[in-house]
């Protein structure tokens, strides 16, 4: 009897740990996935990208940047990139105003911790860096896109970049948001 009360105590025991192990793994996935979800604006939908806008103007701000942590996250040789959303903000006029923005690296460290130049980085910018000739009509959002296509051998490194918007020629609004290559 002795044999048979240690045989189903290990047998408990082996099922116990299998339960927990399953558990464990469940909840990591889970956590990953909701840490990884949606980091990028190549991962959203139009409908998720309106919904994201509505959040980010609950506020009356002249410009806003997605993903609102102002971190992006991209592994060497991927495309992936960030939303801008800028809003005419001019009250007293019906009248449209044009708009116009460029993405510009701010770091000035950048050549010593990433060991790239400036025009390197700009470069990776494939789609959206500037553009001119932005109708906005008052109270309305203008939403861009600026894609990154990171090539392999990149340095693993964070470069900070500004985005400066204008307003019928003058300074209108100015943001941030730090990009991270990461391995792939």
């Amino acid at each position: 009897e002795d044999k048979k009360a240690a045989m189903e105590m290990s047998v408990g025991t082996i099922v116990t740990i299998v339960l927990l192990v399953s558990v464990l793994v469940l909840g990591l996935v889970l956590i990953r996935s909701i840490f990884t979800s949606a980091k990028g604006i190549v991962d959203l939908t139009d409908d998720q990208l309106r919904k994201e806008i509505g959040q980010v103007f609950s506020e009356e701000k002249k410009l806003a940047v997605y993903p609102t942590s102002k971190r992006l996250e991209i592994p060497q040789g991927d495309l992936d990139g960030f939303g801008i959303w800028i809003q005419n903000t001019y009250t007293g006029s019906s009248a449209t105003k044009t708009f116009s923005y460029e993405v510009v690296v701010s770091d000035p460290d950048l050549r010593r911790k990433c060991e790239v130049t400036e025009s390197e980085v700009l470069s990776w910018i494939t789609t959206g860096r500037t553009e001119e000739g932005i109708p906005i009509p008052p109270g309305e959002v203008s939403p861009q896109e600026v894609l990154f296509d990171i090539p392999e051998g990149s340095p693993l490194c964070t470069i900070r970049f500004r985005v400066n918007v204008n307003a019928e020629g003058t300074a209108y609004a100015t943001d941030f948001f730090n990009l991270k290559i990461v391995t792939s």
